[in-house]
């Protein structure tokens, strides 16, 4: 079985203290500053094998070089987040007065997101094509739409607005994968993978961006993922749609500053890997399958963490497949190998992927 969240948190608890002293100033500093002024007493709580270690000019050399890594980046993260923010303060989530849509509602994340921003006090309108199938919280409101029409998104906008007012978070979560092969694929297929991961973006910030804008306060976030860097056989479509996601963010990010001179609305991104979903059950089920796979909950958690937050940013979930991000800086045939490793377990059949996507 693949690994799930609490054996990726449990990882992260048993590394935490290596992690601290290798990558963060606050551990390493500390350290540093022990081993040139009390060494005496760093030596009295190391086995007597280490003592060797605790004058030596060498770990002195390697502590220093990382606690000067550890400032750059920390430094290099809090420019990245300042920027991200157009140089302004965290804008205010006001529960009592924030109304988040989330399209793809019914079902998988986006049912558990609307919930647990309903517990939270937080005015849900969930966008979906069929209801939820099980009862929602009183302040959650369902409205069937496809959201691949524009007149049927300007319809229910209409409603959406008449019934609660003008939605001040828009989450763009609606998402379909086919995982067929580029000749495998029919045409209905292709088509309906771009219309729902990309074109619906376009349409839904149309139809409820301008009312952000007008009030300079609001907050787009683009479900993305981390095909949006990787693609591979068999799921080309859909990491073509989820790269558009990543450029769409991006753009909208300048946009928003440049053009609409509206820098409080906030805009987020979120690439994870793995999330459990049926989708890929035919995917874990296969014994080399090896790589981590994200709990639902975990996923729905950092993204309303995000939102209430009232900062814009990139979620890159877990944190620590950060590095795969960097993938198109590789050598070429590092890239072309994972891609083709990723390739040898995405072998599915017709059927297979006709019952999943059923």
């Amino acid at each position: 079985m693949p690994p799930s969240k609490p054996l990726l948190l449990s990882t992260r608890t048993l590394t935490a203290p290596v992690r601290l002293a290798l990558f963060s100033a606050k551990g390493t500093a500390p350290l540093l500053f022990a081993l040139l002024y009390y060494p005496d007493k760093v030596r009295s709580i190391l086995p007597e094998r280490l003592h060797s270690l605790v004058g030596s000019p060498a770990v002195i050399r390697a502590l220093s070089v990382l606690l000067g890594i550890s400032i750059i980046r920390g430094i290099n993260n809090k420019l990245s987040q300042w920027v991200a923010n157009n140089w302004k303060s965290d804008a205010k989530f006001v529960k009592s007065k924030e109304i988040v849509l989330i399209s793809g509602g019914s079902s998988g994340i986006g049912e558990l997101m609307a919930a647990e921003f309903a517990k939270l006090g937080v005015k849900v309108v969930i966008l979906d094509l069929v209801p939820p199938k099980t009862a929602v919280a009183a302040n959650i409101a369902f409205y069937q739409c496809d959201v691949t029409s524009t007149a049927n998104i300007a319809a229910v906008a209409e409603e959406i607005r008449k019934d609660h007012g003008d939605p001040t978070v828009l989450i763009n979560n609606a998402g379909v994968a086919m995982c067929r092969s580029i000749l495998g694929a029919k045409e209905e297929h292709i088509r309906k993978t771009f219309e729902v991961n990309t074109m619906s973006h376009f349409w839904m910030v149309r139809e409820f961006l301008p009312a952000m804008i007008k009030k300079n306060h609001g907050h787009v976030v683009t479900i993305a993922s981390m095909a949006s860097y990787i693609v591979h056989a068999q799921n080309v479509d859909y990491s073509c749609t989820k790269a558009s996601a990543l450029a769409f963010n991006e753009g909208l990010h300048s946009e928003l500053k440049s053009r609409y001179k509206a820098p409080n609305v906030r805009t987020t991104v979120v690439n994870p890997i793995w999330i459990r979903t049926p989708m890929i059950e035919p995917l874990v089920a296969k014994r080399e399958f090896k790589d981590p796979v994200l709990e639902p909950e975990y996923v729905t958690g950092a993204i309303v963490n995000q939102v209430v937050s009232g900062r814009s940013g990139q979620l890159i979930l877990p944190k620590e497949v950060n590095f795969l991000s960097t993938i198109r800086a590789w050598p070429s045939w590092m890239q072309t190998t994972v891609r083709n490793n990723i390739a040898l377990l995405l072998d599915f059949s017709e059927e297979e992927m006709a019952a999943v996507n059923r």
